[in-house]
């Protein structure tokens, strides 16, 4: 039984140390309620993995992808597309919660 205690208390003291560590470290993720206005980067004629890592870079990490040819093929490998129409369209200042949508064809397409 004494044995059954430690245990979940070691768990305890793990848990609640691994929070606080986080924490600690500085790191935070993005937060919903701190949206900022930024303007949308142009994406059109990127690879699709490139795309979604510069909208991030830019403060979007609400990200939607979407087959281009009608397919609804998914995006299993990004860098095997490239992005041929983004929405909103680059230039918009828009807010950093708002969703990004990647219009992409495969490569071979």
């Amino acid at each position: 039984m004494r044995a059954r205690v430690v245990v979940v208390a070691g768990l305890v003291v793990a848990a609640v140390g691994g929070v606080a560590g986080s924490a600690a470290s500085g790191q935070s993720e993005p937060s919903a309620t701190a949206a900022a206005v930024k303007r949308v980067p142009n994406e059109v004629g990127r690879n699709h993995q490139a795309a979604q890592d510069d909208l991030q870079a830019h403060g979007f990490y609400r990200l939607r992808e979407k087959d281009c040819t009608g397919r609804d093929r998914l995006l299993i490998w990004d860098r095997n597309w490239k992005v041929v129409r983004q929405s909103p369209k680059a230039g918009s200042r828009v807010s950093t919660n708002r969703t990004i949508t990647l219009c992409s064809v495969k490569y071979s397409d």
